[in-house]
C-alpha cells in the first residue's frame, strides 16, 4: 500500500502564491506519473497538472503560465507552485500517483489519491 500526504493549502488573497506538497510513503513500490487534481464545490474533479518520472509535464489550460509542477524522485514527493492565484482556483486539491507495487505474486499497477487540501483564494 502507498499513502499520499498533502500539505500547503490555505487561504490567500488573489494574486498571491501557495506551494502544495505531496509525499508518498509505503514499501515495495515505484512511482510512474504523479499529478494534482482539484474539485470545486458543485463541480467535477479536474486535472490541474501531471509530471512523469522523467520530468515531462502537462497542464490544464486554465493554469498554464501560473502553476508549476515538479517532483523529487528521491523523496517520492511532488510539488505544485501556484502563483497569480485567482478566486476561481478555489478548490480542494488532490494529489495522485500512478504506482507499480511489488508483491509476492509479481507486480501490479495501482492509482492512489491523497486526502485533499483546501485552497481558498479571496478576491
Amino acid at each position: 500500500q502507498v499513502q499520499l500526504v498533502e500539505s500547503g493549502g490555505g487561504l490567500v488573497q488573489a494574486g498571491g502564491s501557495l506551494r502544495l506538497s505531496c509525499a508518498a510513503s509505503g514499501s515495495s513500490f515505484s512511482i510512474n506519473a504523479m499529478g494534482w487534481f482539484r474539485q470545486a464545490p458543485g463541480k467535477q474533479r479536474e486535472l490541474v497538472a501531471t509530471i512523469t518520472s522523467g520530468g515531462s509535464t502537462n497542464y490544464a489550460d486554465s493554469v498554464k503560465g501560473r502553476f508549476t509542477i515538479s517532483r523529487d524522485n528521491a523523496k517520492n514527493t511532488v510539488y505544485l507552485q501556484m502563483n497569480s492565484l485567482k478566486p476561481e482556483d478555489t478548490a480542494v486539491y488532490y494529489c495522485n500517483a500512478d504506482c507499480i507495487i511489488n508483491t509476492t505474486w509479481g507486480q501490479t499497477r495501482q492509482t492512489y489519491w491523497g486526502q485533499g487540501t483546501q485552497v481558498t483564494v479571496s478576491s
